[in-house]
């Protein structure tokens, strides 16, 4: 049986999502980096997650991690055609602060921001939430549709595709919103569900 572990005496919670770094602990015990078998290092896909206790814990289903990830990757970095890697990284972000995710919304928020350059646009989704006006018709229209994916129960519909549609976005364009607000409504709710965040020693004085 996985051990659970119950509490972190020291853990610092953050009290506000966020674009800086933050870290994540678990909630059951992650496969020890020495421990990890070739196979689960395979599934990792990138050798630098073996220092991660997220995707250690994931591995101990490797075959669903690496289907998980390959995944992943496609949708936010196979952009030979659709729309942008800002916009892939606005609907996750979007679907994160809509499901309370403030790990995943800081990863995905400081992403859009690093591929967008619009820093100020990013911290108002982050500050007011997903209704933030975030300053033109496309990313309006790809944080509402998130939005909508996220709903329990489900609220997108034909007006979200009419939307991205008037906001100048095509086929392929749409289905990669869909593809990263989907794969992140999915994220959220496993990392929500098997841990917390934490604010990084470094930047306790912060806090």
């Amino acid at each position: 049986m996985t051990a659970r572990i119950t509490e972190y005496p020291d853990l610092v919670r953050p009290d506000a999502f966020t674009q800086q770094g933050l870290g994540w602990v678990p909630w059951l015990q992650p496969v020890a980096e020495q421990d990890l078998t070739d196979r689960q290092r395979d599934a990792l896909i990138e050798p630098a997650r073996a220092k991660m206790p997220y995707f250690r814990l994931l591995v101990r289903d490797p075959g669903a991690l690496h289907a998980r990830t390959l995944t992943d990757l496609d949708i936010f970095f196979n952009v030979t055609g659709g729309i942008g890697r800002a916009e892939r990284e606005l609907a996750a972000a979007a679907t994160s602060r809509r499901n309370g995710c403030v790990y995943c919304a800081s990863v995905h928020a400081a992403a859009a921001t690093r591929e967008s350059g619009r820093e100020a646009d990013v911290q108002r989704l982050l500050d007011e939430g997903v209704g933030a006006e975030l300053g033109d018709a496309v990313w309006n229209a790809v944080t509402a549709a998130s939005v909508s994916l996220a709903g329990t129960p489900l609220a997108f519909g034909a007006a979200d595709i009419t939307r991205l549609r008037d906001a100048g976005l095509d086929e392929s364009q749409i289905i990669d919103v869909i593809n990263g607000a989907a794969f992140f409504n999915w994220a959220n709710r496993l990392m929500l569900s098997l841990g917390e965040p934490e604010v990084p020693s470094r930047r306790r004085g912060d806090a």
